[in-house]
């Protein structure tokens, strides 16, 4: 069965379908360079409203399984690969990608050329799409990805913040760290049926309440894995409410859509500043950007992917990151109290700030590195370290 990708400006790539049969999605086309890591870029909230390439050019090769999900299912419109690997090998498999995307209602197109889709965004920046798996000419699939949304402008938080407040993982059954233990047990570890190894968590040293904008369960699971039992609340949650949970600290996740849209969320953060300690991821930044009184613009074509370098200004130390974004923080609109800390080595942009007078940061990338690189897994223990030190009034 054929498909069609059309991109906005007229350029149309013809390929073959997987996945969903018979339809038809819209939204803004971005590329994501990681080349592993499929399954959590599916079910990554901050995708929600967007079409995902792949650049790697096999994909599917280790099959699904729900333990690596980021949510519950797919979050993207639609997967734009070269070619689908149908026939995983993976010990940890318990389904065939193409299986996965058809059970979920998410159309897919391969046998393409990526890396001319991918210059081709680099080159003109990110625009709309459509990918159908349905009979449709490519003038018609060229008009649906004119008439279809972008991102600029778009609240999504709203469609994919939780809608009730939740504590994560009370039984510490889901927080354990996954270990590569292949063989026998090692003494103190727990396996599940599956074979999955799993360590043991530490104790509960404080409490914190975290905006879920879209946030990722892996994000969760670094808090918990730092001793931070997490209390998550929906994202339009008022500041005093949060405030009459009494947290130790709060955390501001990462999610989809145009940061310069969610007003809302700009005011609840700034009710928030200097009362508590606050850390932000992705979005999370972007929106304690917007709190401090900076602003964002939209970027090219974006950062996604396991290989960004981010050097941090601080310590002069340069790290591989995780990223997934199509906006930044203005550095010029930053106020005197807001402190650039960490800057992308490609372009320049923002990656992370704080402030100066109250215990406040935020990075732009991805430390909980699902998927993509360990190097900044460090700011989860920063962040129950300011919170010990916010306690204790150093």
């Amino acid at each position: 069965m054929t498909a069609i990708l059309a991109l906005e400006d007229g350029r149309v790539f013809c390929g073959e379908a997987f996945g969903a049969a018979g339809a038809t999605v819209t939204g803004e086309m971005c590329f994501n360079t990681s080349l592993s890591g499929y399954q959590e870029v599916l079910t990554d909230p901050s995708y929600y409203g967007q079409i995902v390439a792949m650049t790697n050019p096999q994909i599917g090769n280790y099959g699904v399984n729900l333990l690596d999900e980021e949510a519950r299912g797919p979050q993207v419109r639609g997967l734009v690969i070269e070619e689908l690997s149908e026939a995983p090998s993976n010990w940890r498999s318990e389904e065939s990608l193409g299986n996965y995307l058809q059970r979920n209602g998410v159309p897919g197109i391969q046998e393409i050329d990526t890396r001319a889709l991918t210059k081709h965004l680099r080159e003109l920046g990110a625009m709309k799409a459509c990918l159908t798996t349905e009979a449709m000419t490519p003038e018609q699939a060229v008009l649906r990805a004119q008439e279809g949304d972008g991102v600029v402008g778009m609240d999504f938080v709203r469609k994919v913040t939780s809608q009730v407040a939740y504590d994560w993982d009370p039984m510490d059954a889901e927080s354990r760290p996954w270990k590569m233990a292949p063989g026998a047990s090692a003494f103190g570890d727990l396996r599940d049926p599956r074979g999955n190894v799993f360590g043991f968590l530490p104790p509960v040293r404080h409490r914190v309440v975290a905006y879920d904008f879209g946030m990722k369960r892996n994000i969760l699971r670094g808090l918990r894995q730092r001793g931070l039992a997490v209390r998550v609340v929906p994202a339009g949650t008022p500041a005093e409410e949060v405030l009459a949970m009494e947290p130790d600290g709060i955390f501001l996740s990462n999610g989809p859509g145009d940061p310069a849209a969610l007003d809302y969320l700009h005011e609840n953060v700034r009710g928030l500043l200097g009362k508590k300690p606050i850390f932000g991821i992705c979005l999370g930044h972007q929106i304690l950007g917007h709190a401090l009184g900076g602003k964002t613009f939209k970027l090219k074509f974006g950062h996604r992917g396991g290989n960004q370098p981010v050097k941090d200004l601080l310590t002069g130390k340069v790290s591989i990151t995780a990223q997934n974004h199509g906006f930044a923080v203005d550095a010029e609109s930053l106020p005197a109290d807001g402190e650039i800390t960490h800057v992308n080595l490609n372009d320049g942009t923002v990656e992370g700030l704080r402030s100066k007078s109250m215990p406040v940061f935020s990075v732009q990338y991805h430390p909980e590195a699902a998927p993509g690189p360990h190097d900044a897994e460090y700011f989860f223990d920063q962040f129950a370290k300011l919170i010990e030190q916010t306690k204790s009034g150093g």
